[in-house]
C-alpha cells in the first residue's frame, strides 16, 4: 500500500480547515479555507485570526468566534458553535463587507504532555442556505417566519452552550479548590506527624530508660517526660485553635479598645528584649479580646526571639483601619520567605536554634486571627529587622 501524504489529504479536504497556534495565529490552512476566506495562505500565515477577519461593522461575529477559540485553547475541549453570522470583506472592495453565515467547529490538538499545541478551526459556509430561504416563492411572511424561527433556535442553542461552558468552568474551579484543600490537608497531616514524632519519641525513650535501669534518677526522668508531655499539649492546643479558626467557627465579639489591650498585654510580659511603644489612643475594633490578645502575644514573642536588643510596638490609624506594627532589630526575613513564615510548622533555621521547643504554629494562628477579624497580617518591606503589620477595620461610629 502506497504511503499516504497526510499534508496532501489535509489540503484536499472539501471543508475549510485552519490550524491556529494557542494564541490564535495562523499555522496552516487548506485550499478550501483559502477559497472561503478570499486570502492566499501566504498572507494568512503568522497573522492573528481576528486581525485578518475583524467582522463587519461593529465586529459582527468576531466576539463569539474568538471566545470559542480561546475557550478551546484554555479548556482543551471541542466547541461546536451554533449558526454564526460573520461578515467578510468583499474581494477588491476594501471596507465593504458581505453578509456571510457559517457553521463552525473548534477543537484542540493536544501534545504528549496534554497541553494544547494548536487549535483546529473547521468552517462550513451556509450563506447559500439562508439566501435560498429568502429567494423561495412562498409568501414573504412565511419565509420571514422560517428565518426568525431558525435564528431563534440558533440563539437558544448558543445560550444553552454558554450556560454549559459556565457550568463547566465552575466545576473546574470547584475541582481545583477541592484539590488544593486536599493537598493542604495532606500537608497538614504530614507536618503534624513530623512535629509530634519528636516529643513522642523523647517521651518513649525516657520511659524505656526508667524501666530498663532501676537505678536511674526517676525524678529527673519524670521531669523530662513532663516537659515532653507539656510540649505535646501545646502542639495539640495550637492545632485545635488553628482548626477552629480555619473552619470559620463563629466567635463572640465585643468592642475592644486596642490601645488598652496592647498596654495590658505588654504589662503582663517578662520581655526578653527592651520593648518600646508608640500607641495612638481611641482606636476600637469589633472582635474577640481573647483572640486579639493572643495575636499580639504571638507576634511580640516572635519579635523577641529574633531581636538583637529591641522590639517596638506601634499602633496608629490609616483611614478606616487600625494598623498595628511589631518591629524588631534582628536579622530580618528574606523576601522569598515572607509568606512561608505563616505556614503551619514552618520554622526558619535561626528560630529552631533560638527556641527548639517552639511549635511553629504561632504566626499561622496570628494570620488566621487577623483573617477572622476581616483584617490582614503581612511582613512589610524593611531594610533591616522585621516588621509585622496587622490591619484591622475600625469599629463603625
Amino acid at each position: 500500500m502506497a504511503e499516504i501524504d497526510l499534508s496532501a489529504v489535509f489540503d484536499a479536504i472539501p471543508v475549510g480547515c485552519a490550524v491556529f497556534t494557542p494564541d490564535l495565529r495562523y499555522a496552516m490552512v487548506n485550499r478550501t479555507y483559502e477559497q472561503l476566506s478570499g486570502h492566499p495562505r501566504e498572507r494568512l500565515m503568522g497573522r492573528l485570526f481576528y486581525e485578518m477577519f475583524p467582522g463587519g461593522p461593529g465586529g459582527r461575529g468576531v466576539t463569539e468566534v474568538r471566545a470559542s477559540l480561546e475557550r478551546v485553547a484554555r479548556e482543551r475541549e471541542t466547541d461546536i458553535m451554533p449558526l454564526q453570522r460573520y461578515d467578510i470583506e468583499a474581494a477588491g472592495r476594501p471596507g465593504m463587507y458581505e453578509e456571510r453565515y457559517w457553521s463552525i467547529r473548534n477543537a484542540p490538538l493536544l501534545g504528549p504532555d496534554g497541553t494544547v499545541i494548536a487549535v483546529i478551526h473547521r468552517v462550513e459556509e451556509v450563506t447559500s442556505y439562508i439566501l435560498q430561504l429568502r429567494a423561495e416563492q412562498p409568501p414573504e411572511a412565511r419565509v420571514e417566519a422560517v428565518q426568525a424561527e431558525l435564528f431563534a433556535r440558533t440563539r437558544e442553542l448558543q445560550e444553552v452552550n454558554q450556560r454549559l461552558h459556565r457550568a463547566r468552568e465552575e466545576e473546574h474551579r470547584a475541582t481545583a479548590a477541592m484539590g488544593d484543600a486536599l493537598r493542604r490537608q495532606q500537608q497538614a497531616v504530614a507536618d503534624t506527624s513530623h512535629d509530634l514524632r519528636g516529643p513522642l519519641a523523647g517521651l518513649q525513650t525516657r520511659l524505656e530508660l526508667a524501666l530498663a535501669d532501676p537505678e536511674a534518677d526517676s525524678r529527673a526522668i519524670l521531669h523530662a517526660a513532663l516537659d515532653d508531655a507539656d510540649r505535646l499539649g501545646r502542639i495539640v492546643a495550637d492545632l485545635l485553635e488553628l482548626a477552629r479558626l480555619e473552619a470559620g467557627e463563629p466567635i463572640s465579639t465585643e468592642t475592644v479598645d486596642l490601645t488598652r489591650l496592647v498596654e495590658d498585654e505588654l504589662a503582663r510580659r517578662d520581655p526578653g528584649a527592651a520593648v518600646t511603644t508608640r500607641l495612638k489612643r481611641g482606636l476600637t475594633v469589633e472582635g474577640s479580646a481573647v483572640r486579639l490578645a493572643r495575636l499580639l502575644r504571638n507576634l511580640v514573642s516572635n519579635a523577641e526571639r529574633h531581636a538583637e536588643s529591641r522590639v517596638e510596638v506601634v499602633l496608629d490609624r490609616s483611614g478606616d483601619h487600625a494598623v498595628l506594627e511589631i518591629v524588631d532589630d534582628g536579622p530580618g526575613i528574606p523576601a522569598g520567605e515572607r509568606e512561608a513564615v505563616f505556614r503551619r510548622f514552618y520554622r526558619r533555621p535561626d528560630a529552631r536554634s533560638s527556641e527548639p521547643e517552639g511549635t511553629g504554629l504561632g504566626l499561622a494562628i496570628a494570620r488566621q486571627i487577623a483573617d477572622a477579624h476581616r483584617g490582614t497580617l503581612h511582613v512589610a518591606d524593611r531594610p533591616s529587622g522585621t516588621c509585622m503589620v496587622v490591619r484591622l477595620p475600625l469599629r463603625d461610629g
